[in-house]
């Protein structure tokens, strides 16, 4: 009886799925693996063909999130693709993103001088369907801009992230996610090794539509996500510290 049950709601929330904006993948999608926090989503997958909205309190934040989100681009761009990056300022530096596996040639930066016109950009580029991703930095967003964007993408199937700085109103949006990333210290595993250690990040998942929120301490190695265990012993700057 009790697997009849599981058995209707587990049909029920795939049914539920694709009126939220969750569309079964087809055989061309994208996998991007983000380890153990590909568990938390709707069947266990990144969700793609959506919006995710990233928010920092200051340029360090900023700078985070777009490392982190470099690494998912390069993964929706393994089979070619091109990301359109907007922004209201040129800060991006393209030849930094070739550690994440992109290519400066496949990334189109545009820049809009005005804040006002960057919501009318980032609406146009995701509906160009050819895109594997568009990320926009954006100061605010609010519902109804938000849903607009969200009902775009369901129909292009290009998935948007929206890099928000510092926001006035931290309110209710229809981004299928929320996220905040924070830098960490690089870990150096071998102590006397010339230069920084690879990446590292507090990822904190702050909603999910479907999904199950968490925090993380991730790594970028070896082109993909990898955990930071806990209570692992390391060595950073010659001496051994507790990571968690």
């Amino acid at each position: 009886m009790e697997n009849s049950k599981a058995h209707i709601i587990a049909q029920l929330q795939r049914e539920i799925l694709p009126l939220q904006g969750f569309k079964s993948p087809g055989s061309k999608a994208a996998c991007v693996d983000l380890g153990v926090i590909n568990d938390v989503f709707p069947d266990n997958r990144f969700p793609t063909g959506v919006i995710h909205e990233f928010i920092s309190t200051d340029r360090e934040g900023v700078s985070s999130s777009a490392g982190f989100i470099a690494g998912i681009l390069g993964m929706l761009m393994k089979d070619g693709g091109v990301v359109l990056w907007i922004s209201s300022a040129p800060l991006l530096f393209p030849p930094t993103l070739s550690y994440f596996g992109i290519h400066p040639s496949k990334v189109i930066v545009v820049n809009v001088p005005k804040e006002k016109d960057l919501l009318w950009a980032t609406e146009e580029a995701l509906k160009c369907e050819g895109l594997a991703a568009v990320l926009v930095e954006m100061r605010e967003l609010d519902f109804t801009a938000s849903r607009r964007l969200q009902l775009i993408v369901e129909r292009s199937g290009v998935t948007g992230f929206i890099l928000r700085q510092n926001p006035r109103k931290l309110g209710t949006t229809a981004a299928v996610t929320r996220w905040k990333i924070t830098s960490l210290s690089s870990i150096v595993v071998e102590a006397g090794m010339p230069g920084v250690g690879f990446p590292c990040w507090k990822v904190e998942l702050q909603k999910v539509r479907n999904g199950k929120p968490g925090c993380w301490e991730l790594q970028w190695q070896g082109k993909k996500f990898e955990v930071i265990e806990q209570h692992e012993e390391i060595v950073v700057n010659d001496q051994k510290r507790k990571v968690g």
